[in-house]
């Protein structure tokens, strides 16, 4: 069976431009916003996403649904017990602040073959955090979550 076109009726797949994407954030900033062109691909027109950077930016705003009340959470490898115990006892009291040990020990897919049905779109872990050499990351919340 032949594969159908998605172009429309006498238009060739060089001929075509999709719905422009465009950061609104980095316009205001005066800097490059085109994030490349979607679907339908007849249609012209302007629409707006958000950039990696300015997403990242604005995750950092919203609080933890995961750590409610955290605003500064201390990821340690957990190798290092010496400097978890450390820090522990460190931040002990301080309100906003927690320090936790990374229970990941590897990817849960051993193989390297894609899943048939593959619901994911994007990695999980929506907030990557600043990694010290010293063994912990440390991962910024904005405001503090009131559930």
């Amino acid at each position: 069976m032949a594969e159908r076109s998605r172009c429309p009726r006498g238009a060739t797949p060089g001929e075509l431009r999709g719905v422009k994407v465009k950061c609104p954030w980095c316009e205001r900033e005066g800097r490059p916003a085109d994030l490349g062109e979607r679907e339908p691909l007849d249609d012209p027109a302007v629409t707006h996403g958000i950039c990696r950077r300015h997403a990242v930016e604005f995750l950092r705003t919203l609080p933890s649904r995961s750590f409610p009340g955290v605003q500064l959470l201390l990821v340690v490898n957990p190798k290092e017990s010496t400097l978890f115990e450390f820090l522990q006892r460190r931040f002990a009291g301080v309100r906003g602040v927690k320090v936790i040990v990374d229970r990941r020990r590897a990817e849960r897919r051993r193989a390297q073959q894609s899943a048939p049905d593959e619901r994911r779109r994007a990695d999980r872990r929506v907030r990557q955090g600043e990694v010290y050499a010293l063994g912990y990351t440390v991962i910024r919340f904005g405001g503090v979550a009131t559930r």
